[in-house]
């Protein structure tokens, strides 16, 4: 404990400017967040993320309105025009989830989104947690009116206003009980976070999403968002929020290095962004975009990580 509180200090000493440090989990799974925008690392250029390595982005607004951080929620519509998103129904394609249970014949989901979650299900299969059931993915908004006239506000987001309406979240239930107290929602509740989802409306947050504890509602945010979520115990309104607040963040996962930028967007705009191998840009649905570029270490190293 003394090595690390001297270790802070020194780092403070020296001027690195970053406003946090903070650490958690094992070393498997170890979480750094350091917080501050471009400017925090003025006179530190050797550890600016990304130092020596810019790209220019050319983008226009229609970006704010793309990606996996979109923010969707009662006052925060799905985008007028979204492109609605490719599925494939798991009740003609049972293979593509093998080995998980499908409510009924309706749930459908994005390719992409089931094949993420697949590879999370295989991993608590591993831990001997292995009941998981399918019970929604994507969602008309037909099917979401009808939702929400008999669920009601507090566990439902009017029509338009879901994420299950663009096919960013599914439900997860299990065969042994309620998701609330099922081996299955306590190792999601553990772990989704290191497969890039998010438990989507926490027992604490209510006041927050203004939707009631839902313990089988998960979100893809993807890496590294999903750690630094957990870590600093945001849902996707605080995230949002936090990252404009600061600007810039750099975030350790696992051994990748990670460069989260938020920018203002309104109409065209060219954006000068860290590169350290590669990125990739998500709108918030609000006002600006995310990006996010990664390596192999704190520096910016060549070995890129893909997501």
């Amino acid at each position: 404990m003394k090595k690390l509180l001297f270790g802070i200090a020194i780092l403070l000493l020296l001027g690195y400017g970053w406003n946090a440090l903070k650490s958690a989990g094992s070393e498997e799974n170890k979480v750094v967040v350091r917080e501050g925008t471009a400017a925090a690392w003025e006179g530190a250029e050797s550890e600016k993320p990304g130092a020596g390595r810019q790209m220019m982005l050319e983008i226009d607004s229609g970006e704010i309105y793309k990606g996996d951080l979109l923010l969707i929620n009662s006052r925060h519509p799905v985008p007028k025009g979204a492109k609605l998103p490719d599925v494939v129904n798991l009740f003609e394609r049972p293979e593509l989830a093998e080995g998980i249970g499908i409510l009924d014949d309706s749930v459908e989901l994005p390719p992409e989104l089931l094949s993420r979650f697949v590879e999370m299900i295989k991993a608590a299969e591993t831990d001997g947690v292995d009941r998981f059931l399918i019970t929604s993915g994507y969602r008309s908004v037909e099917k979401q009116a009808e939702l929400y006239d008999k669920m009601g506000a507090d566990y439902a987001n009017p029509p338009g206003h879901s994420e299950h309406n663009l096919g960013l979240a599914l439900d997860v239930g299990s065969a042994l009980g309620l998701m609330k107290e099922a081996p299955e929602g306590k190792w999601l509740e553990r772990n989704a976070w290191k497969y890039g989802f998010v438990l989507r409306y926490p027992e604490n947050k209510t006041e927050i999403t203004g939707v009631k504890h839902e313990p089988w509602h998960f979100r893809y945010v993807g890496l590294p968002h999903s750690a630094i979520m957990q870590k600093m115990d945001f849902v996707l309104e605080e995230y949002v929020d936090y990252l404009k607040e600061q600007g810039q963040i750099q975030a350790k996962v696992d051994g990748t290095a990670y460069v989260v930028s938020y920018y203002a967007v309104k109409g065209k705009r060219s954006l000068s962004i860290p590169i350290a191998g590669s990125y990739f840009l998500s709108g918030n649905n609000m006002d600006g975009v995310i990006v996010t570029t990664w390596g192999s270490d704190a520096s910016g190293a060549k070995e890129v990580v893909p997501l």
